[in-house]
């Protein structure tokens, strides 16, 4: 019978990572550069790993296998197959992410056999002044974006937000990005590692090494006709579910909890549920399981019915 499960955490070390991951959210590393921190994950080569119950141990894959339809759903199976559709991700940036773009489903399937990489960020926690970049910051075309590549402006033209906790933003393919120093956010997003990074702020590893750039092949991925509507604006006081964002490959709300929640699934697909403040308690199919910030659990679709129990806790539910 399947039950929620939890998973190992996939701790990845990057050149611009730091040590929230375990400070504030308690994640498993001695490492002073841990930049990622991967909850669900069928990326090969980083396949999650159940950590609880009778089926721990086992793979995210090898459970899909075995339990394709009560795991995934109908509706995602035959959309995805069993491939996990979403990656599921805290990232911690210490100094700022190179920035970047990722590519739409038919280039990602012509170019590498993958899906694209839609996204979406919520704010964790930010260090006073920290910011994200988003787009540009005035009207763009493909000879302008070049015109200031070629002239090494590129910061000149991009659009940086200041942020704060609970700030959302919804990042579309071929939309440019970069996490800031000093975030730390929750990231939703295809089951993808693809990501062409376009500017890396001229620095280099330990080595003495510049990273790779993809200029050349990130220009097919631009979109430059984007609306300015990547910040997503919901109220924050409220002890109902609000829904951030909904797209064809996510829907994901945030529940502000103090006392027990009753669920019922009719998505015909899994729901996962990630802890960014207090702690909970769900109650389906006769098991409890517990988690607190920084912690993921992802439900069956086959649980149609279950309770979420807490006296303080901040949840982003996440479905298809």
């Amino acid at each position: 019978m399947l039950y929620p499960f939890k998973f190992e955490p996939i701790i990845k070390d990057k050149i611009w990572g730091g040590q929230k991951l375990k400070q504030i959210l308690n994640k498993p590393t001695l490492s002073a550069k841990s930049g990622e921190s991967w909850e669900i994950s069928d990326v090969e080569g980083d396949v999650s790993v159940v950590s609880n119950g009778t089926m721990s141990g086992m793979s995210l894959k090898k459970l899909m296998q075995l339990h394709t339809y009560d795991l995934l759903g109908h509706k995602n199976f035959k959309q995805f197959g069993t491939k996990f559709p979403l990656l599921i991700k805290f990232i911690d940036a210490k100094s700022d992410l190179s920035v970047q773009l990722h590519p739409n489903d038919k280039l990602a399937k012509s170019r590498h056999n993958s899906f694209g990489k839609t996204e979406m960020w919520y704010v964790v926690q930010a260090d006073y002044d920290s910011k994200l970049i988003v787009g540009f910051n005035q009207p763009m075309t493909k000879e302008l974006y070049l015109k200031h590549l070629e002239a090494k402006t590129l910061k000149s033209i991009l659009n940086f937000d200041k942020v704060d906790a609970g700030d959302t933003y919804f990042i579309e393919v071929g939309r440019i990005h970069a996490i800031g120093a000093g975030v730390l956010l929750a990231e939703i997003q295809q089951t993808s590692d693809i990501t062409y990074r376009v500017y890396d702020w001229d620095r280099v590893d330990s080595q003495g090494n510049h990273r790779e750039l993809h200029n050349d092949i990130a220009l097919e991925a631009f979109n430059f006709d984007m609306p300015d509507n990547f910040r997503i604006n919901y109220s924050r006081d409220s002890q109902k579910t609000k829904e951030l964002v909904t797209c064809p490959y996510f829907t994901t709300n945030i529940i502000q909890l103090k006392t027990p929640l009753l669920i019922d699934n009719n998505h015909d697909s899994f729901m996962i549920y990630m802890c960014i403040e207090g702690s909970a308690i769900i109650n389906a199919m006769g098991n409890q399981t517990e988690f607190c910030k920084g912690e993921t659990v992802l439900i069956p679709a086959c649980i149609k019915s279950f309770s979420i129990s807490t006296n303080h806790a901040k949840l982003l539910e996440v479905y298809i």
